[in-house]
């Protein structure tokens, strides 16, 4: 069980191009609600929701207001800081709306709009330059996994994704199989575990052990209620990004509590 008290869990709901803004308002408010009736510790378990861009400034302001225990964050960030770069978002942005997080790298992003090893590193240390925590997403696909075999392709990414990164940097880690995002075949705890463990051995070797031991390493794909506490039990996996199950709140709710209803 991981049980590393430098690693709070940390529980992330990836909305991706779901919600407008006023569904969003919704939904974080009946989500904190939800969580709070059921009496969450969110010191215990950190709780983020990525919503789409629009959506950031209607949730900061209803996190803000009604004093939320809520962390939120955006789910990509440009390279650059401003100027002529149509439809990007800068991280000076994403400061400005109190974001917390950013996800950088995520599998859509490297396979739908081709973002290489080299434009993901560049994001990170644009993230960190606004002192937003880079959420790093790695992962294999089915013909990675059969022809380099487990845990070479995102460990690959992970070093490239450090480039830029030193060791005061707060990160987090996500390691998502893409053949498992969406196929309701999860990577099982042991898989999830020997990938999570080789990306801790990456984070010692290239930014010392002190933070390799505190940076968390979330598993994401296909997550569900009935199966995360499976993943929370393993010593180097410490919480999850959360899909499509994100925008079923009795769900992430539920995968949010898994310390409650499962005996761990």
């Amino acid at each position: 069980m991981n049980i590393n008290p430098r690693r709070t869990p940390l529980i992330a709901g990836n909305w991706k191009m779901n919600l407008d803004h006023l569904q969003a308002i919704a939904f974080v408010q009946k989500l904190a609600w939800n969580l709070k009736d059921a009496g969450h510790d969110f010191a215990a378990v950190e709780v983020a929701v990525f919503p789409p861009f629009t959506d950031l400034r209607s949730v900061q302001t209803l996190v803000s207001a009604d004093k939320l225990p809520l962390a939120f964050g955006a789910q990509d960030v440009s390279a650059q800081d401003s100027g002529a770069y149509t439809g990007e978002i800068s991280g000076a942005f994403l400061a400005q709306l109190e974001c917390q997080y950013v996800i950088i790298g995520h599998s859509e992003r490297r396979t739908l709009h081709n973002e290489s090893d080299e434009q993901v590193a560049a994001k990170v240390t644009a993230a960190l330059k606004h002192n937003l925590v880079p959420l790093i997403c790695v992962g294999e696909s089915a013909e990675d996994l059969a022809v380099h075999g487990p845990s070479a392709v995102p460990v690959a990414q992970l070093r490239a994704a450090l480039a830029g990164v030193t060791n005061a940097a707060d990160i987090v880690v996500a390691y998502e199989p893409v053949w498992a995002i969406g196929s309701g075949q999860a990577a099982t705890p042991e898989q999830a575990e020997q990938v999570a463990a080789a990306l801790r051995g990456v984070l010692a070797d290239t930014l010392g052990q002190d933070v390799a031991d505190k940076t968390r390493i979330l598993y994401g794909g296909s997550v569900k209620s009935g199966n995360i506490a499976a993943f929370m039990r393993e010593p180097n996996v410490d919480g999850a990004l959360v899909g499509g199950a994100s925008l079923d709140i009795p769900e992430f709710s539920s995968i949010v509590r898994y310390q409650k209803h499962v005996d761990l």
